[in-house]
């Protein structure tokens, strides 16, 4: 489905020597430079009524217009009607809590009921965002926070703070053994040699880095704060089991349970019961795409996590008596 879009604006005197597609970006900043480029070789932009190339410089003062169609991104995916725990809402951004279960995007086997579907019925116009303005993604059972650009200019902005890095993310992990102290992995990570269906540690893969430090020790299991450096599929899982110390409850990396010693069946049950990787997306910062502001918000550990981490703790309190 593509939708008119109609555009006008006067190149300010300032820009006077620029570029044209870095002056349209600057007059036009809801719309990614990338996206004007296209628009202008499409010949949907008129400058002075005439066309003219992104690399031609300008004068300053000229009249430009833009007449595009703009395609959805999401042509298939069907706005529904779903309760979203938000954290934080404004005109260029929103930030949920997702819980464990909820598929992000919508693809094989989960045509509705994601994410996506519930981001489109709150935020029609966001089929006309790349990605439906989700920035990142987490698993689908993994929780906690994920932001959503609600503009073009946000998209963009959100867009360039994640590939310099500047966005901090940070995650609650249960993990199997124990550690001495923080640390960092830096193993690059690519598709399973083998089973496409899953990540690996690959020398030739993408650059990956995960740094970590002790949340709270348990006898045979730590709780982990973890940071990303980057953000590829499955980094902290994939990380952890390369490190020989996979999540709690993670069907795809981890083992059978891990149990403590003298693990009674409380233990038992919630560490064989979870029923999903025990990580908590938790904390997330960034700079605000319009005011610049620097934001952070952080969620509790779900409760189905949080009785993990209580038998533990139960269980080593009475170990210790």
């Amino acid at each position: 489905m593509s939708h008119p879009l109609e555009l006008e604006a006067t190149i300010p005197a300032e820009a006077a020597g620029t570029r044209l597609d870095r002056a349209l970006a600057d007059v036009f900043p809801d719309h990614s430079r990338s996206r004007l480029q296209q628009w202008l070789k499409d010949g949907a932009v008129t400058v002075d009524g005439a066309h003219r190339r992104g690399r031609d410089k300008v004068a300053g003062g000229e009249h430009v217009r833009v007449c595009a169609s703009v395609e959805s991104d999401t042509p298939s995916v069907v706005a529904e009607p779903m309760a979203l725990d938000v954290v934080h809402e404004d005109e260029h951004l929103l930030v949920v809590n997702k819980p464990a279960g909820l598929v992000v995007h919508p693809g094989a086997g989960n045509a509705a009921g994601t994410l996506q579907n519930a981001l489109l019925h709150r935020h029609p116009h966001l089929e006309r965002i790349p990605r439906c303005g989700i920035i990142h993604r987490i698993d689908k059972d993994t929780s906690g926070l994920l932001v959503v650009a609600l503009s073009d200019r946000a998209h963009t902005e959100l867009t360039r703070q994640l590939q310099d890095k500047t966005v901090g993310r940070e995650y609650d992990a249960l993990v199997a053994g124990t550690f001495t102290a923080g640390g960092t992995v830096d193993a690059p990570i690519a598709r399973h040699p083998k089973d496409r269906k899953r990540m690996a540690v690959v020398a030739t893969g993408r650059p990956a880095v995960t740094h970590y430090r002790i949340g709270e020790r348990f006898s045979a299991h730590t709780l982990l704060r973890v940071f990303l450096e980057t953000g590829r599929t499955h980094q902290i899982r994939v990380h952890m089991a390369y490190r020989q110390h996979p999540l709690v409850g993670d069907p795809v990396y981890g083992l059978r349970p891990r149990l403590p010693k003298g693990a009674d069946d409380a233990v038992r049950s919630a560490l064989g019961g979870l029923g999903r990787q025990a990580l908590h997306a938790a904390r997330l910062a960034l700079r605000h795409p319009d005011s610049g502001d620097e934001l952070a918000w952080e969620v509790p550990r779900p409760a189905d996590m949080e009785a993990v981490l209580q038998a533990l703790r139960d269980h080593d309190r009475r170990m210790a008596s």
